[in-house]
């Protein structure tokens, strides 16, 4: 029995739709999935409609940017409150930083001569957090550009002319807000964010867990953070950071994680709803 517990959707900058993403999980055989789009939990309830007919277990979840001492982090939430309002209220927050980050990017390849309008970044992204992706996908849509990897390469990546830095909140903050929505707090893709400095730091903020395992990370490095997690006692996960077809190939089965692990991941949610019902008694 295996999990896939980092996937995008439409709702975020993925291409499939949660019903789309759910049936590849089911024919490659998985026992259960977690969605975690960025700064949105839209996604969830229709995913969670779609395993339960497929009889697989769903974890709702979501992907924040943060920070810590100038080093950007995601941090993935898992077994949150999808109506839990603090967090509803903070993401809508977030999710105005990425509409205006967009309008910013745009405004910013107009000065470049390249007559992209934010309108129609928007309308194609149809989602209320836009990213780089969708500003990428406008430019190969509108002909402005070949394809997708030449927009980041000249235009989008950090350093380029239309590059714009993300407001984040500060890490420690992301997990204080991911605990009181009752949800795990679990650092994503430490190896891409090069992120290992700060692991301490985040243990003592509560960190739950940690991406040990992705499509990225070399066997070296899930590893060297499977190392890390036994030293902090945190929680091991593990997921393919499917976004569709927007990364040229679907990634969904190239990374699956034992469900022993999504067992130790129940017992210590239950173990933090728990904690947070009997807070608000």
């Amino acid at each position: 029995m295996f999990a896939d517990l980092h996937l995008h959707t439409f709702f975020s900058d993925g291409t499939f739709t949660p019903e789309e993403l759910v049936e590849r999980a089911s024919k490659l055989g998985f026992a259960a999935i977690a969605l975690t789009d960025h700064d949105t939990v839209e996604g969830c309830e229709r995913a969670a409609a779609a395993c339960a007919a497929a009889d697989m277990e769903f974890i709702s979840g979501t992907e924040l940017t943060a920070e810590h001492d100038d080093t950007e982090v995601h941090i993935l939430a898992y077994f949150v409150d999808t109506q839990n309002q603090v967090l509803l209220t903070r993401i809508a927050e977030f999710q105005s930083v990425r509409q205006n980050r967009i309008r910013e990017m745009v405004a910013a390849l107009n000065r470049l001569g390249i007559p992209l309008k934010a309108e129609t970044v928007f309308a194609l992204a149809n989602c209320k957090s836009p990213g780089r992706p969708h500003v990428a996908r406008a430019l190969v849509k509108e002909k402005l550009i070949g394809n997708l990897d030449e927009a980041f390469e000249r235009y989008l990546k950090k350093g380029r002319p239309a590059w714009v830095p993300k407001t984040k909140m500060s890490a420690l903050e992301g997990v204080e807000l991911i605990h009181q929505a009752g949800g795990l707090a679990v650092m994503a893709h430490p190896g891409l964010n090069r992120t290992d400095e700060i692991i301490p730091d985040l243990v003592d903020a509560g960190l739950d867990g940690i991406e040990c395992f992705h499509t990225k990370h070399s066997t070296a490095m899930a590893e060297r953070y499977l190392e890390i997690a036994e030293k902090h006692g945190l929680l091991v996960t593990g997921g393919s950071d499917c976004h569709g077809f927007s990364k040229k190939a679907p990634l969904i089965g190239t990374v699956k994680l034992p469900y022993d692990h999504v067992q130790k991941l129940k017992d210590k949610a239950a173990e933090q709803k728990a904690r947070t019902t009997n807070g608000h008694q």
